[in-house]
């Protein structure tokens, strides 16, 4: 597969424009890409349908901009395996949306909508009884402060212009605690049997939300947050030579461009786990020189 000829003209919009994406494209495997600027800074959303893969794309995006210039960035990627979960993610997103709509322009207020919405989905899901579940991550952006939600093992990460990894939420599974503990490192749990087990989702009785402290974005940091896809066919070393510097959108195209191909098993050796993909990459602007 040629997969550098399934990539969509990139959309240069408007923060109103930036809703949610995902959903139900059947067989449709080109990077569906979206880049906005808010006086925050540069946006960009990626998510495709995984090679090989039918449809419906499991995986759903949205970005909510708030009161005060605040932005809200999400990740949702349905359960593969379970009914509907193309459906449980543009729930869970969907619910977030609303409450986040109606919110004013106070960090507590967003703090509690998030939360809220969490838990108003979750419920929504469990009265389904469908079995119909979803990972989430959440990022909320405001004056160059950045604090994250999530459960499952979609995840956040924060990285500087020179490489260093300086915020990275930990992947509720028993393979993303037994690297965070130590007992594993990166590179094996890319290839561990039990690599798409994961102990948290957005659907279950014994949901669990973990809150990230707010974390002070440096000029040039890179936030990224991005469903499994990604992160189960790439190194974190290779993510973060692409995610540093350089245009967000070219590094979503780049992103997709390296994780199609491994997905695809075309790279001897290398990782790869055939999976719906979605990222989002946020970096602020740089303070002005007076």
């Amino acid at each position: 597969m040629n997969t550098d000829s399934n990539i969509n003209t990139l959309h240069q919009g408007t923060l109103t424009q930036a809703r949610l994406y995902g959903g139900s494209f059947d067989n449709d495997h080109t990077l569906r890409l979206h880049s906005f600027d808010s006086p925050c800074g540069s946006i960009a959303i990626g998510i495709a349908l995984g090679p090989g893969k039918g449809g419906p794309n499991e995986d759903a995006a949205a970005l909510v901009p708030l009161a005060g210039d605040g932005l809200v960035l999400m990740i949702a990627d349905g359960v593969g395996g379970l009914p509907t979960g193309w459906k449980a993610s543009g729930l869970v997103l969907g619910t977030l949306r609303s409450e986040l709509d109606s919110v004013i322009d106070d960090d507590a207020h967003v703090r509690t909508a998030i939360l809220d919405g969490i838990e108003q989905a979750n419920s929504s899901l469990l009265q389904f009884g469908t079995g119909a579940a979803t990972t989430l991550v959440v990022a909320e952006v405001r004056a160059n402060q950045v604090r994250t939600f999530h459960i499952g093992d979609s995840a956040a990460w924060v990285c500087g212009q020179r490489g260093v990894m300086k915020l990275r939420t930990t992947p509720h599974s028993p393979v993303g605690f037994a690297v965070e503990s130590g007992l594993m490192q990166a590179h094996e749990a890319l290839g561990h049997a039990e690599l798409n087990v994961i102990s948290n989702v957005v659907g279950s009785n014994d949901m669990r939300i973990e809150i990230g402290s707010r974390y002070q974005l440096a000029p040039r940091d890179t936030l990224l947050i991005a469903s499994d896809g990604l992160f189960d066919n790439l190194l974190e070393s290779e993510i973060v030579d692409i995610i540093r510097t350089g245009s967000v959108a070219e590094n979503i195209r780049e992103l997709w461009r390296l994780t199609s191909r491994r997905m695809a098993g075309t790279e001897q050796g290398k990782p790869s786990k055939p999976d719906d993909f979605s990222a989002i990459l946020f970096r602020p602007v740089l303070p002005t020189s007076g």
